[in-house]
């Protein structure tokens, strides 16, 4: 099974990114991860696109959420929400229908206290698309900076088995559908 990993954090030493990473490295056996990479290159949505001859990166986009059994998101918040290039790249996929009825989950790596907006936003939209989201796999993992180790991975133990959990907990729902 494969599972698409979506970084919604554009920041170099992002320690949303570094939780996905980490989430390759402790992937269980049976679990092929794929960090997509393309925020960046990603254009402004533009409703009036033509879904048949999308922009290349949009292109790669959609094609990386068709290719994945399931997807795994880990967003920052910006400003009480998701993060602008972030929620362009979900807007890229209503009209397309990539992530309807399609199995994700999301890990928050914010401190206490913080994220909420971001995690809510990111449950309305996906609500909006009928992504299937799989609660026991959406859980909070607080990360610090100072925990990303020099190979852009989380360095601390508990935190790691915490996120093969993740990818376990997305399992167990694939395997049961």
């Amino acid at each position: 099974m494969m599972i698409l990993l979506v970084s919604g954090s554009t920041r170099t030493r992002s320690t949303n990114t570094a939780a996905l990473r980490t989430a390759q490295a402790v992937s269980p056996d049976g679990i092929t991860t794929v960090l997509y990479e393309g925020l960046v290159d990603l254009p402004a949505f533009i409703p009036d696109s033509d879904p048949e001859n999308p922009h290349p990166a949009v292109a790669e986009l959609r094609q990386s959420l068709v290719a994945s059994d399931a997807v795994l998101f880990c967003t920052p918040e910006y400003a009480g929400t998701l993060p602008g290039s972030f929620k362009n790249a979900l807007d890229w996929t209503v009209g397309t229908g990539e992530l309807y009825e399609k199995p994700v989950a999301w890990i928050s790596v914010a401190a206490p206290g913080r994220g909420d907006g971001a995690e809510a936003t990111l449950r309305t939209v996906l609500g909006y698309v009928a992504a299937q989201v799989i609660e026991p796999a959406c859980v909070r993992i607080p990360v610090q900076r100072d925990q990303v180790g020099p190979d852009g991975e989380l360095t601390v133990d508990p935190t790691r088995t915490h996120i093969a959990g993740v990818l376990a907990a997305m399992a167990d729902y694939l395997t049961s559908i």
